[in-house]
């Protein structure tokens, strides 16, 4: 299926892998919705909605950046409606934002548990809502969410509850869509690293320089995005894939480039 002409909505494009899948659907000639907060460069995670659109327009794609907090419901639909009458409607929809916090649940301030619950979860699913009436008239419309396979092991629950089932409810809506909208020709996947990401939440909030080494790229996650949202979407969804389940149907087991290190020894990630 062509990216020619269709339009990606994607949340949290304005830096690490959001942007590494605009990027990379630009390529393909997509219009592509930068949907994020950042107006102004922050030294520590750089990029903005307007340097990340800069981006996607050198790449070959068109953009429209557009500064959205999706914990506002109005700042979703405005988005969505600057969208639609730049572009003409929305065929794609990426769930990236998130928050995260690896905290047990003494140590969870009330504040950050209400962030992830309405980012991650309430955001995702007003993100959403919003678009389907869009979708319902896109060309092989897909929502495509970045949350993990539904893992219940203590191992992920114990340490750190409060993000990890924000996460799962993420995963858990992914597939609640994909069987609510089949009908209506809307493919609705998730997908997941196998290991960590080189972004700016691995270097500034979980591991900083030695885990970045041992990480990825973000550009694993967005050819894995660009090889399930080319599927029709009629014949890929409610899936929770993985990325490297992603290659290895495409045929595509040497996954040494997205390496951050050449050859380093990678890190799994969480929930795997």
């Amino acid at each position: 299926m062509s990216f020619k002409n269709r339009t990606v909505l994607i949340t949290g494009a304005s830096r690490g892998i959001g942007k590494a899948i605009a990027l990379r659907l630009a390529k393909e000639g997509a219009n592509i919705v930068i949907a994020a907060k950042s107006t102004e460069e922050n030294p520590k995670l750089g990029g903005t909605i307007f340097s990340a659109a800069a981006e996607v327009e050198a790449a070959g794609g068109k953009a429209l950046a557009v500064q959205v907090d999706i914990r506002y419901e109005e700042q979703i639909q405005s988005a969505v409606q600057q969208a639609v009458e730049k572009f003409g409607g929305i065929d794609i929809v990426i769930n990236n934002a998130s928050a995260i916090q690896l905290t047990g649940t003494e140590q969870t301030e009330t504040k950050r548990f209400d962030l992830m619950q309405s980012i991650n979860v309430r955001g995702t699913f007003l993100v959403v809502k919003n678009c389907i009436p869009w979708l319902k008239k896109g060309t092989n419309a897909h929502i495509l969410t970045l949350s993990p396979p539904v893992n219940i092991d203590p191992k992920w629950l114990g340490p750190h509850v409060a993000y990890t089932i924000t996460k799962y409810n993420m995963s858990m809506m992914a597939l609640g869509w994909a069987a609510e909208f089949k009908n209506a020709g809307i493919a609705s996947n998730a997908l997941w690293p196998r290991t960590t990401i080189d972004t700016a939440a691995v270097r500034n909030l979980l591991g900083g320089e030695v885990l970045a080494k041992m990480s990825r790229t973000p550009e694993i996650l967005a050819d894995a995005a660009y090889y399930i949202l080319g599927k029709p979407s009629a014949q890929c969804t409610g899936n929770t894939f993985i990325d490297e389940q992603v290659f290895a149907a495409e045929g595509i087991t040497d996954l040494e480039k997205y390496s951050v290190v050449p050859r380093a020894k990678l890190y799994q990630d969480l929930f795997i």
